[in-house]
């Protein structure tokens, strides 16, 4: 009973740190490794296989949430693919590590923990609450059962309890709490020059021949790139048409269906309770209980005596209150006393495992079921209606798509038209366009296959979200070619320019550097060269208004002996090169640092302590479980 007032308190935030383990897997999870049929295997791990197939699933969910994470600022050139499929290949080989060593070793999830899980997820919700359609229609649309789905979550639910139990275990000295705290709040006082190349771009001298010796060995830099324009249809959930006006009967079979789930709430009852736990002795503990029972019959305030008496620490500071009660969320004994009471009457004391309880009942929500013709129960089964007519549709359309784009390969037209879509057209596309439907990798590749390019047939449908779905063709095609000297004369000469601007640049900082190693000032070095100096004093790691790269570089540079001057240089923005002179460095004062400001780096640095400590781990269940490469995964379908 306990252990639940502890879940009601931080179960929200539990969950969202299942859901960053569950969330790649939860609809191709680690369950479905168990499969396999003809996918070629892309890596073993003790007893399970992972397959070009399950990755292939991991990987893209992997993609489209960073898509979202990152929303408009998303830029698929941001992405490396080698990077990001070696990760994912690593999270999942890791997961199925885990959750092997976990049954292995004994952890156990239990029946009511797994669909407290599941009645959270919400995929499986309709107008913020769990159903059992919703959770069969999102487990069907996905190829899993709720067999495979449910022993996949039992598995990573297991799991969790082992990363939860290192993540807890880290922890950090006071010692070096403080010597953190002096280096993070560190403040350096500097002279800095900014040195930009194309302040010489007009004053730099070059030749033809330069030109055209640059053209002529860059080569690939004057290459016209390989692109295409395509023509497409896209099928879009959001784009199909109204759903008919279903009949009352319709509604009717709907609100039959989900009218417990829904429209119905079970009888709760309000209770205060007062905990005295068995101790060492657990007869003692019951005439404690009864002790206080007869001061409450004598008019003592419960309340009150569940703040000075009751061991639950979850409760006690609220007088006992536990708040609304349903059937199933308390243990046994527990539940079978408060639903035998009657308003305002107290228990006598109630065994439980966690010890004796005193029980009293603050109020009754009895039992209820919205009625059919309630205006509220019929809006919510008009959404309900749609929102599945909806999903049937595009269910049935995705499949006509497929068909249609494969029975008819040269033309987009008849799938246009059977559809009632629109054949729409992209502009140019080179492996580097970063918008539009090519955005999503998948459909970029698409452009280039080999499908469409040489045999100048449709792709297969490519999804660019579980709602979105796109069959593309070659609308025009211009393959890689070099450019003439004439082409790109202006490009190169450019080149030329900004290569000498940058040498220019560079000798001029290696000058300033070194006139300050010989002892002249950055301030006298830079006028020489019509250059102008500015000062920092005291500035901050972490200062806002000063350009982080430069920050980076004084805060790199070793600290100077009293009286001198450490010169240094380094690359910032744009090509633009800082020669910085640091003349002081002064450390924080962890002593004088506030209580909140040291807890919060404590847990910070716990934090990190706990996640190098999980990594480790991990990898150390990595090799006593065992794993190897089969086929390196390919992110192609």
């Amino acid at each position: 009973m306990l252990q639940y007032i502890r879940d009601r308190l931080t179960g929200a935030m539990v969950w969202v740190i299942v859901g960053l383990i569950i969330v790649p897997f939860a609809f191709w999870g680690i369950e479905s490794f168990r499969g396999g049929g003809g996918d070629p295997t892309v890596a073993e791990v003790g007893g399970v296989k992972i397959t070009q197939s399950q990755f292939h699933a991991a990987y893209q969910q992997r993609y489209l949430q960073l898509r979202q994470l990152m929303g408009e600022s998303f830029r698929p050139d941001q992405i490396d693919p080698k990077k990001l499929r070696q990760g994912v290949l690593d999270s999942m080989i890791g997961e199925t590590a885990m959750q092997q060593y976990a049954r292995d070793t004994g952890y156990r999830t239990s029946d009511a923990e797994m669909l407290e899980q599941i009645r959270a997820i919400p995929a499986f919700q309709e107008n913020g609450a769990f159903t059992a359609n919703a959770y069969r229609t999102a487990l069907a649309r996905n190829g899993q059962t709720p067999e495979h789905f449910e022993a996949q979550l039992r598995d990573e639910l297991t799991a969790e309890q082992i990363r939860k139990a290192v993540l807890s275990s880290g922890f950090e000295v006071p010692v070096a709490v403080k010597l953190r705290y002096r280096i993070e709040h560190q403040q350096r006082s500097f002279q800095y020059v900014r040195i930009d190349p194309q302040q010489y771009m007009d004053a730099v001298d070059f030749t033809d021949a330069q030109v055209h010796a640059e053209y002529d060995s860059h080569q690939d830099r004057y290459r016209a790139p390989e692109r295409v324009k395509l023509a497409y249809v896209e099928l879009s959930l959001d784009k199909l048409g109204q759903a008919p006006q279903p009949s009352k009967d319709v509604l009717q079979t709907l609100y039959d269906a989900d009218k417990q789930s829904l429209f119905s709430a079970p009888e709760e009852r309000h209770a205060e309770h007062i905990l005295i736990a068995f101790g060492a002795d657990k007869a003692a503990a019951k005439k404690k209980a009864e002790d206080l029972l007869a001061k409450i019959k004598a008019g003592a305030d419960f309340a009150a005596l569940a703040k000075q008496y009751s061991d639950d620490p979850g409760s006690k500071a609220a007088g006992g209150d536990l708040g609304w009660i349903r059937h199933g969320m308390m243990v046994a004994p527990f539940e079978s006393a408060l639903f035998s009471l009657k308003e305002g009457q107290v228990s006598d004391p109630v065994e439980t495992p966690y010890g004796w309880h005193l029980i009293k009942l603050l109020g009754v929500h009895p039992a209820s079921t919205k009625p059919f013709d309630d205006a509220g129960v019929q809006q919510q089964l008009l959404d309900m209606y749609r929102k599945r007519w909806a999903s049937q549709q595009f269910e049935e359309d995705s499949d006509k798509l497929e068909q249609l784009a494969f029975e008819n390969p040269s033309s987009l037209d008849p799938v246009a038209k059977a559809l009632g879509l629109k054949v729409e057209t992209t502009g140019w596309v080179t492996h580097d366009t970063t918008d539009g439907i090519v955005a999503t990798p998948a459909v970029l590749r698409a452009a280039f296959s080999s499908v469409v390019l040489q045999d100048g047939e449709n792709s297969k449908p490519l999804q660019i979200s579980p709602t979105d779905l796109v069959v593309i063709r070659k609308l025009d095609y211009e393959p890689s070619h070099q450019r003439s000297f004439d082409e790109v004369a202006g490009q190169a000469r450019d080149a030329v320019k900004h290569e000498a601007a940058v040498e220019r640049a560079k000798s001029t900082a290696d000058a300033l550097v070194h006139a300050v190693d010989q002892g002249q000032t950055l301030e006298a070095a830079a006028k020489a060269k019509d250059l102008k100096v500015q000062t920092l004093a005291d500035a901050g790691r972490k200062q806002k208004d000063v350009d982080s790269q430069l920050l980076d570089a004084a805060f790199r540079l070793p600290k100077p002996a009293d009286g001198k001057t450490v010169a240094g240089q380094a690359p910032i923005d744009k090509g633009v090169i800082a020669v910085i002179a640091l003349t002081a460095v002064s450390d924080g004062d962890a002593d004088k640092a506030s209580d909140t400001d040291m807890h919060a780096l404590l847990a910070q640095m716990r934090e990190s302590q706990a996640g190098a400590e999980f990594t480790a781990y991990q990898g150390a269940v990595q090799r006593i479980v065992g794993s190897k490469i089969v086929n390196q995964p390919s992110t192609e379908q």
